[in-house]
């Protein structure tokens, strides 16, 4: 596998905002999960770097949280924070980030197109983060639901459309082959 310098310059300038985004975050009383701006860094991973280059960004995010540099919201890391409640919404970032890219890479970019594909990213890290906290804390779907993703959806909505629009006008700036 070759990767260019640019690439790489990219792959890490989207695991970086997505530390950077981690800690812009506001502490819900009643939920271990943050909101936060990591996911808006995600979708704009997966929308400019495509599959491979968002898969690729957000493991390196993760992979460099878990060996406990401070990069997951309010500057955590250590794998406990990745086997804890939260840890299945951070492993979803990268298949998340993978989802976007795949599906903007299928379809003509334009706006409708990419919201969709980004709505399709963050319910692809819901699942995945929902089922881990479910498993984790034995709470029910519904339980798990209103905690986890309930008072996220209109935050997340915004994200979705603020990194639409950032991918739609930026698409032809930033080229990054997208037939990876």
């Amino acid at each position: 596998m070759k990767i260019n310098t640019k690439k790489m310059i990219l792959y890490a300038l989207f695991a970086a905002l997505t530390a950077v985004f981690s800690q812009i975050a506001v502490p819900l009383p009643f939920t271990p999960v943050p909101v936060n701006l990591a996911t808006l860094s995600v979708l704009l991973a997966g929308g400019i770097l495509g599959a491979k280059g968002g898969a690729v960004s957000q493991t390196v995010y993760v992979l460099i949280g878990a060996v406990g540099v401070p990069v997951f919201s309010n500057f955590t890391g250590g794998f406990a924070k990745l086997a804890g409640p939260t840890g299945g919404y951070i492993a979803g970032y990268i298949a998340a980030a993978w989802l976007v890219g795949f599906l903007t890479s299928k379809r003509k970019k334009n706006l409708p197109n990419l919201i969709l594909s980004m709505a399709a990213g963050i319910l692809l890290c819901y699942m995945l983060g929902t089922a881990w906290f479910m498993i984790l804390t034995k709470n029910t779907l519904l339980q798990s639901l209103t905690l986890c993703v309930i008072p996220f959806l209109i935050g997340d909505a915004l994200k979705i459309a603020a990194a639409g629009f950032f991918v739609w006008k930026l698409k032809d700036k930033i080229s990054v082959s997208q037939s990876e």
